[in-house]
């Protein structure tokens, strides 16, 4: 059964904060608010972890494309191919906000990334997330909150998601009512912006 720790942007609770940290430290799984959707997430070194995120999205771990959730651009070399300074510059004028920046993976992703090509990179505009990885000192892989409605996409109200996902997950951060528009994801690969999904953050 899922914890549910309201936990509010203007001055988060140190001591739930490190709960969050305690439970992503011993393989537990999240659910938390961002500047778009709520969100699926764990930590990226426990493989465990990882399969049982996908297992909840219902996708085989090889197959996932998990998000990495960072505070900050100074995690960014751990996971991804050396990025020329134009590129960094772009990074630099668009983090934190709603972008999920599509770039070129490095040899030293976690074992559940182990042969991508390619990685997710994101800093969301939002405390709670910021400080969660602060604190767990790593990223955190991630994986946005779908409906099943075939008209909302995504759910926005946290005591509906805990009641979804109560067996399933450990925490709920209820941080009120989220966003239903997720991030833009931005392909960086080829050395320009290309957009692949139009979400919140415009460019």
């Amino acid at each position: 059964m899922a914890k549910i720790l309201k936990i509010y942007p203007d001055n988060p609770q140190q001591n739930l904060i490190a709960e969050v940290v305690k439970s992503l430290n011993n393989g537990g799984i999240i659910i938390y608010p961002s500047d778009t959707v709520y969100a699926l997430g764990c930590n990226i070194f426990d493989i465990r972890a990882m399969e049982k995120l996908a297992q909840i999205k219902k996708i085989k771990l090889d197959k996932a494309h998990f998000s990495i959730i960072c505070n900050d651009l100074s995690h960014l070399s751990n996971f991804t191919k050396p990025i020329d300074t134009s590129i960094f510059r772009f990074l630099k004028t668009h983090i934190p906000g709603p972008f999920t920046f599509i770039l070129e993976a490095n040899k030293s992703l976690p074992l559940a990334y182990k042969g991508k090509k390619t990685v997710g990179i994101r800093v969301p505009d939002h405390i709670i997330p910021q400080m969660i990885v602060e604190k767990l000192g790593h990223p955190i892989a991630s994986t946005s909150i779908k409906d099943d409605d075939e008209v909302i996409e995504y759910s926005t109200d946290p005591e509906l998601i805990a009641e979804k996902y109560d067996s399933l997950v450990d925490i709920v951060i209820d941080c009120g009512y989220g966003d239903n528009v997720a991030s833009t994801i931005v392909d960086l690969t080829s050395g320009e912006p290309e957009i692949l999904r139009q979400g919140k953050g415009e460019m």
